[in-house]
């Protein structure tokens, strides 16, 4: 049987070599983030259960064995544990034949040349986002580099030495000082920016689907896309096999076949259109009537005083729940009558936030996305 390795080591420039070793042994690889404390660390290993680990120890790679570890299934690449941003993360296992699938229709949308092309990995290896340009640089034999996280000087560096290719979150490209200097940005992770550079490609995916499987509204080759319910179902080669528990991944979908993913986001399709309005999950209903948070925060970020934004809700005796906005100003703080006037004059007025909370900060996942769960411990409401 196949063993699941470990890179326990800090993501730089020789993360590549180490991921081709263990395919090359013909094992599977997961990685654990080194930006996590001890403690967190641990917890991914335990979620992961790997049969051995990659350490640095003074610089040197060292292997040991992880006894309460189990092995893999032949064919299987990876273990990528999900973002975790609304509940505990789950591992995800993906064949070389998903990541491949992933790899190649990725580069067919992008026109990826491995002669002229240079992929730069500067998202966190530990999420798919970061592993997957790993990946696809792999499978198409494209040059890439490999940073131990996101600096912006450091970035728009790379890209000035001939970096062509790179994929960000929203966060990281509103750092970005130089964004028109790659060639193409792959954006996901969360709810894109209303407006954003015209090389910049939006992308919708997850780990379940190997990164992202719809570019600026429009499937990959291969990826079959249908709404049931509302929701979102995706079909397509690169899915992956079945989370590490042994749950499958797939379910019976519109045509009444297994093999497509209920994604957990709802949605449309129309005209060969992807809309994703949200997870089905995140929904607040207050006083019966629905409200989208990412509706609600794409308005609320265009107030001159508002730095960062994320909506949530709490629960409310009247209304069921009501809408909270947790606001890091911009200087001064808005008030909550502001945002409120700002939300009705283009949303249903049950989506105006009911409380405002200030604070110094968002509190993220290790993906970088907004955890909506760690909002509750966010105080001084006004």
């Amino acid at each position: 049987m196949p063993e699941l390795v470990a890179i326990d080591v800090a993501q730089g420039r020789g993360f590549v070599e180490l991921l081709r070793g263990i395919w090359d042994r013909g094992d599977a690889a997961c990685v654990i983030d080194h930006r996590l404390d001890a403690a967190s660390r641990a917890a991914q290993l335990a979620a992961l259960a790997p049969t051995r680990r990659l350490v640095d120890d003074a610089g040197t790679v060292l292997e040991r064995p992880a006894p309460s570890g189990r092995g893999t299934e032949p064919g299987d690449a990876l273990v990528v544990l999900t973002s975790g941003s609304a509940s505990s993360p789950r591992a995800v296992v993906l064949t070389h034949a998903a990541v491949a699938a992933s790899a190649r229709a990725t580069s067919s949308r992008l026109s990826v040349s491995s002669l002229a092309d240079r992929w730069l990995c500067c998202l966190p290896c530990a999420h798919i986002g970061g592993l997957a340009v790993v990946t696809r640089a792999l499978v198409t034999g494209t040059p890439v580099d490999v940073h131990d996280g996101f600096e912006p000087e450091r970035v728009a560096r790379a890209a000035r030495e001939g970096a062509t290719l790179t994929s960000l979150v929203a966060t990281a490209l509103g750092r970005l000082g130089a964004p028109l200097a790659f060639r193409r940005i792959l954006l996901g992770g969360a709810a894109p920016p209303s407006k954003v550079p015209p090389n910049v490609v939006t992308t919708w995916g997850m780990t379940e689907t190997g990164s992202g499987v719809v570019y600026d509204g429009v499937p990959l080759d291969g990826v079959t896309v249908a709404v049931v319910d509302g929701e979102l179902y995706v079909k397509g080669p690169m899915l992956a096999r079945a989370y590490r528990d042994g749950t499958p991944i797939d379910t019976v979908g519109p045509d009444s076949t297994r093999g497509w993913l209920a994604t957990g986001d709802a949605g449309s399709f129309e005209s060969g259109i992807v809309r994703v309005i949200g997870r089905l999950a995140d929904v607040i209903t207050t006083g019966g009537e629905k409200v989208w948070p990412a509706d609600v925060e794409a308005v609320l970020a265009t107030h001159p005083r508002v730095a960062e934004v994320a909506v949530w809700r709490r629960p409310d005796p009247e209304w069921g729940e009501r809408v909270v906005a947790w606001v890091v100003p911009r200087h001064a703080a808005p008030t909550l009558d502001e945002l409120r006037e700002l939300v009705s004059a283009s949303l249903p007025p049950w989506a105006a936030p009911k409380e405002l909370v200030v604070v110094t900060h968002l509190p993220r996942a290790s993906s970088g996305k907004v955890s909506r769960r760690l909002l509750e411990g966010s105080a001084h409401a006004n």
